[in-house]
């Protein structure tokens, strides 16, 4: 069984930041750390977006 991953990493962060925002909005997680990470996988995901990775 091969599962076919997106080749571009900044679709994979992209991907994940919008699941891990998901579940933490249902959670109602409030940690202002947790927002920090978030903000920076966003950033990240952008970045390599652009780049073309």
């Amino acid at each position: 069984m091969n599962l076919n991953l997106t080749k571009s990493l900044g679709m994979l962060l992209l991907g994940i930041w919008l699941i891990l925002t998901g579940v933490l909005t249902v959670l109602s997680v409030g940690n202002p750390i947790v927002h920090v990470l978030l903000a920076l996988l966003a950033v990240a995901a952008g970045v390599f977006i652009v780049l073309g990775r």
